[in-house]
């Protein structure tokens, strides 16, 4: 295989809490990491549900920006959510930041999660590579 893997990072998301990258590109794909709900200091953002899923679309788009790709590059999302009876205040909060892109997606209910938050998400970009 000829293509190399690169990291991508930014200050303008949380830094990564352990031993992984924000992000890591392979050819013209993008893998973030999950993100969690952090702020820049990487304290959990207060509130419920909404004011989380918010944070982790903020940190995610600080991510794709700093690779040069955006939500309508995503091509598959993975969602980890603690309760599935919040699903549909994430799922209005997602389609919010996803427009009319409807990338394929699977949400996912989990035990825990870091820092015991209430939604983590991982995505997979198409990108345009340099």
């Amino acid at each position: 295989m000829n293509a190399k893997l690169q990291t991508v990072s930014t200050d303008k998301a949380p830094a990564a809490i352990g031993p992984y990258s924000q992000a890591v590109r392979f050819g013209n794909l993008l893998f973030t990491s999950g993100q969690i709900p952090l702020d820049l200091n990487g304290e959990i953002v207060q509130g419920g549900i909404e004011e989380q899923t918010h944070q982790v679309f903020k940190n995610l788009q600080a991510v794709l920006a700093e690779a040069g790709a955006n939500f309508s590059d995503v091509v598959k999302a993975t969602v980890f959510i603690k309760d599935m009876n919040q699903f549909a205040a994430v799922n209005s909060i997602y389609a919010d930041y996803f427009g009319d892109h409807k990338p394929a997606r699977s949400t996912v209910e989990v035990a825990r999660l870091p820092k015991d938050v209430f939604v983590e998400i991982e995505l997979i970009v198409a990108t345009v590579v340099e």
